[in-house]
């Protein structure tokens, strides 16, 4: 089963363990449903989570120290794909696109979506084309495929 990352970890909070998290989710609610992370290899799991001016802060039963907290900066944590809550419709989780094939309008191979970027405007898709350059278009639901399908794209966004 695909995992699905909610957070990553941007570096200690304090000198007690605490450490600073991004969130990919929808809020903290997203990320406190959840009690145990994979992350980087090892599982961690989580005993407090609390709002923060950018993210937030978690305590995670296995980390103690700064100096252990520190090492964790750039973990990701994610869950497995089927512990989260169903979709409705024209809603969709980035590992559900990330990897799938880009064609273009009349169905010739581009490349691959390799990461989802939102800057407040709404989703970017990083494609890797295939000479091994990359681009960004924009990702305009509701035609969000089926998983396993490919995106199709106007490779007038390509220039």
């Amino acid at each position: 089963m695909t995992d699905v990352t909610l957070a990553a970890i941007a570096g200690a909070h304090g000198i007690t363990g605490e450490v600073r998290l991004k969130l990919f989710g929808q809020g903290l609610d997203s990320l406190a449903a959840h009690k145990v992370f994979h992350a980087g290899g090892r599982t961690l799991t989580l005993k407090s989570l609390r709002p923060d001016k950018i993210g937030a802060v978690a305590r995670f039963a296995e980390i103690n120290d700064r100096t252990a907290a520190e090492n964790l900066r750039g973990t990701l944590l994610a869950v497995p794909r089927d512990s989260l809550p169903p979709l409705a419709e024209g809603e969709y989780y980035h590992a559900d696109i990330i990897g799938l094939p880009v064609v273009s309008l009349d169905g010739e191979s581009v490349g691959t979506v390799t990461a989802i970027e939102n800057y407040n405007a709404g989703d970017i898709l990083e494609i890797t084309l295939l000479d091994s350059k990359t681009a960004m278009v924009p990702f305009r639901p509701p035609a969000v495929p089926e998983v396993g399908a490919a995106i199709v794209v106007d490779t007038a966004w390509l220039v």
